[in-house]
């Protein structure tokens, strides 16, 4: 993996710093990774020997009918392999945004402590902004009703600028920014996750993949993984009225 600069050690409070691999983050942060089926077959208990990960995300579902070919089999071998696992959905600008989010809870069968759902959003698709905008509200409102839990917000930071600023602060951000400096970001929101490299090379991962730093302690990381709450279905057996 490449090396960050030390701009990294003013991204949290300065309580020590350990080695991952080659590179060194402070304690109050997390490394991670996310994958889909661009990353062919995973040999996923290299991955768990021979990186310190502590999250993965991976693929799930794109617009209203695509289920990533490897999900179901990323999924189950993130959980055999005890790494804290995310799914996320990737966003179509021209589809509804509830037969997305129903697409998603359908696909995605959430274990307590699993990371909350994530919402790809990176695209226009030719559609006016504020459609945009208002279907991927409906997909927010719709997962977190359901699963009673905050999704997390997924864009890179060019878009965030143009499109996002002030809109969804609410909700915890993961930021990509391909680079050594941390994103800055408009407005009052700050980043929780941070996608700073495509070129990641990972034991166990024969392609590139996209590596990712959580701001914070695992206690943090805790705060946004879904638990369910007493008395209320399972995702996989939630009922949705539209």
């Amino acid at each position: 993996m490449r090396l960050l600069t030390l701009v990294l050690f003013v991204l949290a409070p300065l309580w020590g710093n350990k080695m991952i691999g080659t590179l060194e983050v402070p304690v109050a942060m997390l490394l991670g990774i996310d994958v889909s089926h661009h990353q062919k077959r995973i040999d996923w208990t290299t991955v768990a020997d021979k990186n310190d990960l502590h999250f993965a995300f991976v693929k799930a579902t794109e617009g209203s009918d695509f289920k990533d070919t490897l999900f179901s089999e990323n999924w189950d071998m993130l959980q055999q392999m005890g790494i804290r696992r995310g799914a996320y959905h990737f966003f179509r600008s021209y589809g509804c945004g509830y037969e997305q989010a129903r697409h998603f809870l359908q696909t995605v069968e959430l274990a307590p402590g699993d990371l909350a759902p994530v919402l790809d959003l990176e695209r226009i698709d030719k559609m006016p902004v504020e459609v945009m905008l208002e279907e991927a509200r409906v997909w927010l409102e719709t997962v977190e009703n359901t699963l009673n839990v905050r999704p997390i917000i997924y864009t890179n930071q060019n878009f965030y600028e143009k499109y996002l600023v002030g809109i969804f602060d609410n909700y915890p951000l993961w930021i990509a920014r391909y680079s050594d400096h941390a994103p800055a970001l408009s407005g009052s929101a700050a980043w929780n996750f941070w996608q700073y490299s495509e070129e990641g090379q990972v034991s166990g991962i024969s392609p590139k993949v996209d590596l990712n730093l959580f701001r914070g302690t695992p206690e943090m990381l805790d705060r946004l993984c879904w638990f369910p709450a007493e008395n209320l279905p399972m995702p996989h057996d939630a009922t949705m009225a539209p």
